[in-house]
């Protein structure tokens, strides 16, 4: 089946641009660091997906009905109520990362933290690199299905 056409795609937008135009400098900053970790847990650098995502990686997604789309591996988004951190695997979450962590909430493959200081940067690190691990993992058992 042919790849599906999605509005967020990988763009050639300056990530430094949009973070320039983030209106809380707090906000600004605790991106920064989630980049660096995102960054160095996919060996790649952040791009922009759409207007308002900030990506690293790409893979092809396939789901049950055949269907494929392009999409990042990891991503970021400053929202109004939190910092959205898309780190969908296929595999769930890690309780145990997750009960060390700190204040956040969990949607399906999403992070949502306040700020950087409600929670273990340590644990965030765990957390983000397990998500490239159970990735990486994930897209080999569906290449030998």
């Amino acid at each position: 089946m042919a790849k599906a056409e999605l509005k967020t795609k990988k763009t050639e937008a300056s990530v430094d641009d949009f973070l320039e135009s983030v209106g809380d400098e707090t906000v600004r900053d605790d991106c920064r660091r989630i980049i660096g970790l995102m960054s160095k847990a996919t060996n790649s650098e952040p791009k922009m997906w759409g207007t308002n995502i900030i990506g690293f990686g790409s893979r092809v997604v396939k789901y049950a009905s055949g269907r494929e789309l392009d999409w990042m591996q990891i991503g970021l988004s400053p929202r109004k109520a939190n910092l959205t951190l898309y780190l969908t695997t296929g595999t769930g979450w890690h309780q145990e990362l997750l009960d060390k962590l700190g204040k956040h909430k969990t949607g399906k493959g999403c992070l949502y933290i306040k700020k950087m200081s409600d929670v273990d940067e340590n644990v965030l690190e765990q957390i983000i690199d397990k998500s490239i691990e159970d990735l990486d993992n994930y897209i080999e058992k569906v290449k030998n299905k």
